[in-house]
């Protein structure tokens, strides 16, 4: 197994009435989650709540830590977030309160001697190695998918109108389509951070690469990027859990 050590901070920040993001470690830290959610009133809460407990629950029962397949993984993790997705759904539609709620999800696994990543939505997983900040998910928004068809630069994604319109999260028709798995073999020194967009709605990328390297201690690295996003302006709630291998 890959010995690692983590931090989570997860605060409803300057802007907003309550906290609709959700964070999730394991028990035997073998897999952590990341959600962000969103719908009227109490109906994002409930929304990356449910996301957090249907998926974790559905990990432990289908994944095999100890020994999957990467082939393994992704069939457990897309039926984890197919069933969310569909439960999600499902609550929206008989209960109006919940009415068109959704979340983002982003999952981190260690499997073995290799770690496992991927989301549906537009919060975000980075790898810090070697004094490089590479980000390994892709965001399910308007403006990515402009950028990828050559529309827009990625430097107009980040004040583009459309920058928080999602196609893909869980609680729409394409949330539960499957996850592009990505596979990493760690590396002693490695850093990943899973966050919320509140993190990006406050600090650039290249920022986050100056603070994941500062300090020693993952719930201090934690503690110092949300305040970070907090300080530079970030108008949503801020959420990021790093792991440190």
């Amino acid at each position: 197994m890959v010995a690692i050590r983590y931090g989570s901070v997860s605060i409803t920040g300057n802007y907003r009435e309550n906290n609709e993001d959700r964070c999730l470690v394991d028990d035997q830290h073998r897999f952590f989650l990341v959600c962000d959610g969103m719908g009227g009133q109490a109906a994002g809460e409930k929304a990356s709540e449910l996301a957090t407990e249907l998926v974790s629950k559905k990990l432990t029962q289908l994944v095999a830590f100890d020994s999957a397949t990467k082939e393994e993984v992704a069939v457990a993790v897309n039926k984890s977030i197919e069933h969310a997705n569909i439960e999600i759904m499902a609550l929206g539609e008989v209960d109006p309160e919940y009415h068109k709620m959704g979340t983002t999800i982003v999952l981190l696994l260690i499997v073995g001697d290799r770690l496992y990543m991927g989301g549906v939505g537009d919060s975000r997983i980075y790898l810090y190695r070697d004094g490089d900040l590479k980000q390994l998910t892709e965001d399910h928004s308007l403006t990515q998918a402009l950028v990828k068809a050559g529309t827009i630069k990625p430097e107009e994604a980040a004040t583009h109108r459309f920058r928080n319109v999602l196609f893909r999260y869980l609680g729409s028709k394409e949330g539960g389509d499957g996850v592009d798995l990505v596979e990493e073999s760690p590396q002693e020194g490695d850093r990943y951070i899973l966050c919320s967009d509140g993190v990006m709605d406050g600090i650039n990328d290249e920022k986050l690469r100056e603070l994941i390297a500062l300090d020693d201690d993952p719930q201090q690295s934690a503690e110092t990027i949300v305040q970070a996003a907090l300080d530079g302006g970030s108008k949503d709630n801020i959420t990021c859990v790093t792991v440190f291998v």
